[in-house]
């Protein structure tokens, strides 16, 4: 199948049930070429559309519509990608639908393609949800909170590539970046270059994670001999730092654990094996449901720390999903929201007498972040806030995230 024909049938997937594109794309030898044209339409999906709107009385549905936004998207938004190869190869590629398919995608792909620049200059002088592919209601909470030259530049950041970024332990190096034996070393992988090639991968001497993610790890202040709780664990990254920091029991240490919990039984897999390349398999790895009431829990607890990496609406990291953008609706955010506060009640009964619990997500939203802990603390005031970790794209460049340290006090 070529390159043209898997984006085709990707979006196509993902515009009829919303999966994760990234989990749909196949591991075969152009699959960054794959990657980079699906991420693009999704991410532009938006301006795509109204761009065809021109060219068409109506946009057509099911493939048809993918192989449109597709061969668009190389027209206006790939400019490494010739046009007659993003013309032609599309249209073939569109004859493994219809031929009556095929005929509508060359015909406005070509008219595109003449009309251009006009298109291109009318696309900036439209509203910034229209012209950056964003929907209102997230543009318009961002102006109202940023202003709107920070919400135009958030929404331009999000709609550039994301850089991938390799995790090393801590002590491992200045030349990765670190400064003391308590630093998270990172380095930006080369471009070009698959993760897999890197020297070291297939030893576990690093993983993939964004420079935002080890706020929430420094706050937690891990160390040999306590009992940690990694609350919502998948994929894992934040695990293995965690056990990175901690070090590997031995007998002299009876309370030195570390449990990775997840919902999820498929994500599990993932866990482990992350963990098994990085050689942490000492770690526990469980499946559960931390919203479950929480007398359901006591077994497993106390923990002296726990990360609770709550699910959220990921407005923070729409660049690195760009399909996220499209899930956002006010509704699901409060529904995300009550799901965090339960969370949190429950991770805080597994924690003991002088323990701290970091809440931490890759949200920008006031109502998953610092509300959530204003809420949190008027129902135990007796709970201390130790320190708070945010970062906004714009001002960080990095992923957004934000983080919260809370300590219980001593019985």
């Amino acid at each position: 199948m070529s390159s043209r024909r898997e984006a085709i049938f990707i979006v196509t997937r993902w515009l009829a049930t919303q999966e994760f594109p990234d989990r749909m794309i196949p591991d075969v030898p152009d699959r960054a070429f794959i990657t980079d044209l699906v991420y693009t339409t999704v991410r532009r999906r938006r301006s795509l559309a109204w761009a065809l709107e021109r060219f068409l009385k109506k946009m057509p549905k099911g493939e048809t519509e993918a192989a449109l936004l597709v061969g668009a998207c190389q027209l206006l938004f790939m400019p490494d990608v010739a046009d007659y190869a993003a013309i032609n190869e599309t249209v073939e590629a569109a004859k493994m639908t219809s031929q009556q398919t095929a005929g509508l995608v060359n015909g406005v792909l070509r008219n595109l393609q003449r009309q251009r620049e006009a298109v291109l200059a009318d696309l900036e002088r439209q509203s910034i949800g229209v012209r950056t592919s964003h929907p209102d209601t997230l543009v318009t909470r961002w102006a109202q909170r940023f202003g709107p030259e920070e919400t135009l530049a958030l929404c331009e950041w999000n709609n550039t590539p994301a850089e991938t970024w390799l995790a090393y332990p801590p002590h491992q190096g200045t030349e990765a970046g670190g400064q003391n034996e308590n630093d998270q070393a990172f380095r930006p992988l080369p471009h070009g270059v698959r993760v897999e090639e890197v020297p070291g991968y297939a030893e576990g001497a690093f993983i993939v994670q964004d420079p935002a993610t080890a706020a929430a790890i420094d706050l937690l202040d891990v160390r040999p001999g306590l009992r940690v709780l990694d609350a919502c664990a998948s994929p894992g990254g934040k695990t293995i730092q965690i056990a990175w920091r901690m070090g590997a029991p031995n007998e002299a240490d009876p309370h030195h654990r570390l449990i990775a919990l997840d919902l999820h039984e498929d994500r599990l897999a993932l866990i482990r094996s992350n963990l098994a390349r990085t050689r942490q398999t000492w770690v526990t790895v469980c499946q559960g449901d931390l919203t479950a009431p929480a007398a359901e829990w006591t077994a497993f607890g106390p923990f002296d720390r726990i990360l609770l990496d709550a699910p959220c609406s990921n407005s923070g990291v729409l660049r690195r999903r760009p399909d996220a953008r499209w899930r956002w609706t006010t509704r699901r955010m409060k529904q995300l929201a009550a799901t965090q506060a339960i969370l949190l009640e429950n991770a805080l009964a597994l924690l003991a007498p002088g323990g701290r619990l970091v809440y931490s997500t890759c949200s920008l939203e006031h109502e998953e972040n610092r509300r959530q802990i204003t809420l949190l603390r008027r129902a135990h005031p007796k709970i201390t806030c130790t320190g708070v970790a945010e970062n906004v794209p714009t001002r960080s460049h990095t992923d957004g995230s934000f983080a919260c340290a809370l300590e219980k006090p001593h019985a």
